[in-house]
């Protein structure tokens, strides 16, 4: 999976944040129920507060099942101390890190994909 997973960073920021607001929830590309609240995903353009986020979104059509992705993926970008938050979807995982490192998250993606292609 490493060697297909084709990283694409997503033009569009993206910020996190807690909100029962209907307006806010309309926009908002994912949504997680935890005890505290209702956290949304939400478009920078919301102006939602939050941290400024880049989405990537890996290209390989990982499985539900699949095992290895997310902890070489998070690990690789952990040791460069990048905070990623994975969102893993039906048909690819989606990676969250700060906007200001996003180039940076890219590149040793990239090159994480070409070591496994040996």
């Amino acid at each position: 999976m490493l060697a297909g997973m084709t990283p694409r960073l997503d033009p569009r920021g993206w910020t996190f944040v807690v909100s029962e607001d209907p307006a806010l929830v309309e926009q908002a590309l994912g949504t997680f129920r935890e005890d505290e609240g209702l956290s949304l995903i939400l478009p920078e353009e919301a102006n939602a507060g939050g941290l400024p986020m880049s989405r990537i979104t890996l290209g390989v059509t990982s499985s539900l099942m699949g095992v290895g992705l997310t902890a070489a993926v998070s690990t690789a970008l952990a040791e460069a101390g990048i905070a990623c938050n994975v969102v893993a979807a039906y048909h690819h995982d989606h990676l969250f890190v700060p906007e200001d490192r996003a180039a940076e998250a890219m590149a040793i993606l990239q090159d994480l994909s070409r070591a496994a292609q040996g």
